[in-house]
């Protein structure tokens, strides 16, 4: 009798991880779906041993490992999001390890208006000015990324070196797998943008 009981109580198991799965095709959110099928593989993981089907086993050892580090990242990146203030430095020094550093003497144009667009630049040194706009800027921010976000693909204006200065070129390519591999990058970038677009309006409006 006890042994009955036993089985099915693992046979419970067993169902409840198929639950578990099949609830994940009706979650919108991200964290609770990888939630879900955590907690199907920890079920699975009981129901195979106990049953000894190690092929399962293995299987869902894998997927549980896998999750729980995705489940991480998305956790992380929350946090990261819900710290951000609209008074938070923004820090782009990481496109130093994925760019080609150049070395531009004061005076110099970096690109100019109508210029195909190939890549953006973080500022390491010096002074760079925006012609026609009256903005220049200054180290340790980027510049030239609005052109990633503009279907005509062209430089929106001249760009001018005011002092001797050191850029990273980092390429549309690099630029995508930096944003993908350095979830901060991503939205320092996302919020740079957005500032730029609203002043962009603005001024717009005011002419």
């Amino acid at each position: 009798m006890e042994s009955i009981t036993t089985n099915y109580m693992i046979e419970a198991v067993g169902w409840l991880a198929v639950l578990f799965k099949l609830a994940t095709l009706s979650m919108n959110s991200m964290i609770w779906l990888r939630v879900l099928v955590i907690l199907s593989s920890v079920c699975f993981i009981i129901y195979s041993a106990l049953f000894q089907i190690w092929p399962l086993l293995a299987i869902e050892v894998v997927l549980l490992c896998v999750n729980a580090y995705r489940l991480y990242e998305l956790i992380a990146l929350r946090r990261l999001v819900t710290h951000m203030t609209d008074d938070s430095e923004a820090d782009f020094s990481a496109a130093m390890a994925y760019g080609k550093r150049r070395d531009i003497q004061a005076g110099d144009v970096l690109f100019e208006k109508g210029d195909p667009v190939d890549s953006l630049y973080y500022l390491a040194e010096g002074l760079v000015e925006i012609e026609g706009q009256d903005v220049t800027v200054p180290a340790g921010n980027i510049f030239g990324e609005m052109a990633f976000f503009n279907s005509s693909a062209v430089r929106m204006a001249t760009v001018r070196c005011v002092e001797d200065t050191v850029v990273y070129e980092v390429n549309e390519k690099r630029f995508a797998r930096l944003q993908y591999e350095d979830p901060k990058f991503a939205m320092s970038v996302m919020r740079l943008v957005t500032k730029r677009l609203v002043a962009n309006a603005a001024h717009t409006q005011e002419a």
